[in-house]
């Protein structure tokens, strides 16, 4: 637990790894490994896999969440998920603006705030993905860019909502920034956060680091003050190594 009361989140973007059975005995394991942490922990499975693993995390405190999120409740938007659809399947949280949605599909900041006003909607917490690409960390405008994507994210006002900071040139290249640098950009987010939602809700908001967090590297970036739990990619693929990570969350 922070100084300022924010319990640990840790949640595991399986994105499009699994099949059903692959991911039942996942969970199976992975509950049995866990026991008492003091994070709160979600998975975040491909949307043909949430029945299943909702089903097979019911009964356990491991929260499940969709990867995306359509900003309508229904209608004709083929290949998209609403929110009722994620809240029928189990889930409680949802990923917005993830990285690899905002390059492979084009989503713009405005959309991401969108899909966060959508998830509030529904019910569901919505977990709000920023960072930068290695280009705009070379030309300084790192900031720059973090700014301009929190604020349009939260344009709509999303409350409760969850901010994951994932530099771009970390996620899935090995990559890491360093605890001194991943402080640097949390500390920026939570005083622009201040900013934006106020002081006390800054202070009460988690901001995860989503770079390529792996249990070599996890204990020392949580000892940061402003980093809050992990959005954790590749190492959530094996509960070994994901329980590693979560239990050097406090």
């Amino acid at each position: 637990m922070s100084p300022d009361g924010r319990r640990p989140l840790v949640g595991g973007n399986w994105k499009m790894h699994m099949l059903r059975g692959e991911a039942e005995e996942y969970c199976r394991s992975f509950v049995t490994g866990l026991g008492d942490v003091a994070a709160e922990v979600a998975l975040f499975p491909s949307h043909p896999l949430l029945p299943a693993v909702a089903g097979a995390l019911a009964g356990s405190p491991v929260g499940c969440g969709g990867q995306d999120i359509h900003p309508e409740e229904k209608g004709a938007h083929t290949g998209d998920v609403s929110g009722p659809q994620l809240v029928d399947a189990g889930c409680s949280w949802v990923l917005c603006g993830h990285s690899e949605r905002r390059q492979d599909h084009g989503e713009s900041d405005e959309l991401v705030g969108q899909k966060a006003d959508a998830a509030i909607r529904h019910g569901l917490a919505p977990l709000i993905c920023i960072g930068e690409t290695l280009e705009e960390r070379q030309a300084n405008r790192t900031f720059e860019v973090l700014e301009r994507q929190l604020g349009r994210a939260l344009a709509g006002r999303p409350d409760p909502f969850a901010v994951a900071y994932e530099p771009i040139w970390a996620i899935g290249t090995g990559e890491t920034a360093t605890p001194e640098m991943a402080q640097e950009a949390h500390g920026f987010l939570r005083e622009l956060l201040a900013d934006l939602v106020g002081d006390e809700a800054a202070a009460a908001r988690r901001i995860l680091y989503g770079g390529s967090a792996k249990p070599g590297n996890a204990a020392e970036l949580f000892a940061q003050p402003d980093i809050d739990g992990f959005l954790v990619g590749g190492a959530s693929l094996d509960p070994e190594s994901f329980i590693a990570i979560i239990r050097c969350c406090g």
